[in-house]
């Protein structure tokens, strides 16, 4: 009966529910704190581990449907302690939570790329239009286009979905910096949403570092999109049946390119944002800059991304101690 009673009255969470009960071979309410931990331990091993981000959404999940059966207006403690002589509890908390004791989520194979990797990983998306034109095979047209898809993304440092999503309208002359013409800033209307809010908006500034960007985006503007004959269509990057070029599609291009310049395999498309972030912080710009640049809540998630390489720490390091030691560091050096 107390099964059926679950099943009956289950919320939106009982494919999640159901593994915990099988796991645990537990009703809901008899979950224990370390029956939680060791689910969503077990999650996290064997041949196919979960990430981390999603053992957190399933804590969250999990949290949500407990506070469900603990809150009073229910009645299902009353029914629980009735039936059972026993009341659900909550299985997470502070102590045992990847939420609280995990501080990074992300894949740690993912990394910046050196100023000498973007370069391979530039030349080689270049090398290929030419090479497959050479060879008689088609392609050549899309793969132009990739390369200054891969160039554009590391230039504002956008994510695979708002880069596919770009307009042709999102690109905009910026009064403060002319010289950089119809290409001083790009609008993200589809940035990365929070849970249960709209797509986040945020305007990307070109930086002058970044200015070869302008004239990669104006040949393909002026000369390689018109030969897709888009027509009306909005998109900035558009495929060969005048579609909208998927994330799919990007991350296709930018393993291609890495494949061809021999980089590692572990790094993928993500890879060319944390880069953007560690250049734009080696390059002097201030930490809310760069956060407002890539659209961050929050500096903490920014400075996850960030790998400054020895050289500019040493450089910072240099740099201080001449600042506080003034001229005994000419002779210290």
């Amino acid at each position: 009966m107390g099964l059926e009673c679950w099943r009956r009255n289950r919320s939106d969470v009982v494919p999640l529910g159901e593994r915990l009960e099988e796991f645990t071979g537990q009703y809901p309410w008899q979950w224990t704190p370390a029956e939680g931990e060791a689910f969503i331990a077990h999650l996290r091993s064997g041949k196919k581990p979960i990430q981390l981000s999603t053992a957190r959404t399933y804590e969250v999940t999990i949290e949500l449907f407990l506070e469900y059966l603990l809150d009073s207006r229910y009645g299902w403690i009353d029914a629980c302690l009735e039936r059972f002589d026993e009341v659900p509890q909550q299985v997470f908390h502070e102590g045992n939570s990847v939420l609280h004791t995990v501080e990074y989520e992300g894949d740690p194979r993912r990394r910046p790329l050196t100023y000498d990797e973007v370069q391979a990983l530039f030349d080689a998306a270049d090398a290929r239009p030419r090479r497959i034109k050479g060879q008689g095979r088609k392609g050549a047209l899309t793969a132009l286009r990739d390369a200054a898809v891969i160039k554009t993304i590391y230039a504002y440092g956008t994510r695979r979905t708002e880069s596919s999503k770009v307009d042709l309208v999102d690109l905009r002359r910026s009064r403060k910096a002319p010289q950089f013409r119809g290409y001083g800033s790009m609008m993200v209307r589809f940035g990365k949403a929070s849970k249960g809010a709209p797509p986040k908006r945020r305007t990307v500034l070109m930086v002058p570092e970044m200015d070869w960007a302008v004239d990669v985006l104006d040949e393909y503007v002026t000369e390689i999109r018109p030969h897709f004959s888009p027509g009306r269509h909005p998109a900035l990057w558009v495929t060969e049946r005048v579609g909208r070029v998927s994330p799919r599609s990007i991350n296709d291009a930018f393993a291609t390119a890495r494949k061809d310049a021999g980089l590692d395999e572990d790094l993928d498309l993500h890879c060319l944002r944390h880069s953007y972030i560690t250049h734009l912080t080696e390059f002097g710009y201030p930490a809310r800059f760069v956060q407002e640049q890539v659209g961050h809540s929050h500096a903490s998630t920014t400075a996850v991304y960030m790998g400054v390489s020895d050289e500019y720490r040493n450089t910072l390091l240099a740099a201080s101690l001449k600042n506080r030691l003034g001229d005994d560091w000419d002779v210290i050096s």
